[in-house]
């Protein structure tokens, strides 16, 4: 004792002071237990001898209702009633969306791919106007498909291809006809009143008919503006239409309700869709001279897949509206038509010649100013 009283008098003040550094973190260690110790015991935490208490703050998400969840957190006997029902809700939904998955597909596979007319070479090495003509007139003379029975102009009784050359001819197979329980639907365009045999034919066979000519004062009687309102002149046989084709896109979109048509000229899936049709079973078109265009858009459209029989006029004087280029250009235009209504699913059936030998204002010894062509859709 006297040995440490004799080395604290020794040491002097610098050595009293050190001391006391030494003895201040033990005193603060104690505190802090007696601080935390009571806190811990009061939150219900048991911490072992000598561990550091930590504060747990919980961060997990408020489980969806829909997410599963752990055993220990579901009433006893519920477990395998909420499995259950969530196995039905999942199988539940991958159905509907197979439904409408399939429902989708089916929509698309109705739908036809916008396409661009395939502008065809040359037939020979150079342009040339006999070549690109004797092309022309040569596919158009050869039926691409015989048919055993026929519907001649005025006639509604299928028979065999008759001995003359009548205007047109329709193909009159059973399978490429529309059957007796379904409706029967035919379009005319015509203003020079060259349909009028084929509007008999098409009324003695059943069929719905509809004429379409902006020039007749008679059509839509009642009705102001241009208008698909029917006007059953003759008797209610025949609706006719102040109405004509159109191939070009409309400059204003604008809503258009069923029997209403905002334009004397629309194309003709805006006529359909007006009138409430699907399919066209019989049309009849002398377009003088537009046909041109209004083919090309019907095959870049791919509206002739709901036109089942094609009777048209095609006119050779001129190029036509909306068509240019040199001879020989139009030439190879013409033929790229004729060969896109073949890609479309056209079968030409039958060629009549019409009057003249004027083909592009040249005088032609073997060819004829217009021709009119009936063709038959096999892929109806």
């Amino acid at each position: 004792m006297r040995t440490c009283a004799h080395w604290w008098g020794r040491g002097g003040p610098t050595l009293r002071t050190g001391i006391l550094l030494l003895t201040v973190p033990p005193l603060f260690l104690a505190l802090q237990l007696l601080v935390v110790g009571p806190r811990a015991a009061r939150l219900g935490v048991e911490e072992q001898e000598g561990s550091v208490a930590f504060s747990v703050i919980s961060i997990e998400p408020v489980s969806d209702s829909r997410q599963p969840r752990s055993p220990s957190t579901r009433p006893p006997g519920l477990e395998e009633e909420e499995e259950e029902q969530e196995a039905e809700m999942d199988d539940g939904e991958r159905k509907e969306g197979a439904r409408a998955y399939e429902d989708e597909n089916e929509m698309l596979s109705r739908q036809v791919e916008p396409r661009t007319l395939e502008v065809q070479p040359w037939v020979a090495d150079k342009p040339s106007f006999t070549a690109e003509l004797n092309r022309i007139i040569t596919y158009i003379s050869r039926p691409q498909l015989n048919c055993s029975r026929v519907l001649s102009p005025g006639h509604t009784q299928a028979s065999q291809p008759p001995a003359d050359s009548p205007h047109w001819l329709l193909c009159a197979e059973d399978w490429l006809l529309p059957t007796h329980d379904s409706l029967c639907v035919a379009y005319s365009f015509s203003m020079d009143g060259g349909d009028a045999e084929f509007l008999k034919t098409m009324l003695g066979l059943g069929c719905e008919v509809h004429s379409f000519d902006p020039s007749n004062s008679n059509a839509s009687g009642r009705h102001l503006g241009n208008s698909l309102a029917s006007n059953h002149g003759d008797g209610g046989g025949v609706s006719q239409h102040k109405m004509w084709l159109e191939w070009r896109a409309p400059r204003k979109h604008k809503h258009k309700t069923r029997g209403s048509l905002s334009s004397v000229s629309q194309k003709l899936a805006d006529i359909m869709a007006a009138l409430g049709h699907h399919t066209v079973h019989f049309l009849y078109a002398d377009l003088l001279s537009a046909e041109w265009r209004v083919f090309q858009n019907w095959i870049e459209l791919g509206t002739l897949q709901s036109v089942h029989h094609l009777v048209a006029t095609v006119h050779l004087q001129w190029a036509g509206f909306e068509v240019g280029g040199t001879n020989e250009e139009v030439l190879r235009y013409w033929f790229s038509i004729l060969q896109g209504l073949r890609a479309s699913g056209l079968k030409l059936i039958h060629s009549a010649a019409g009057e003249g030998h004027s083909v592009l204002k040249q005088t032609v010894a073997n060819a004829h100013s217009s021709y009119t062509l009936s063709w038959v859709n096999t892929r109806h």
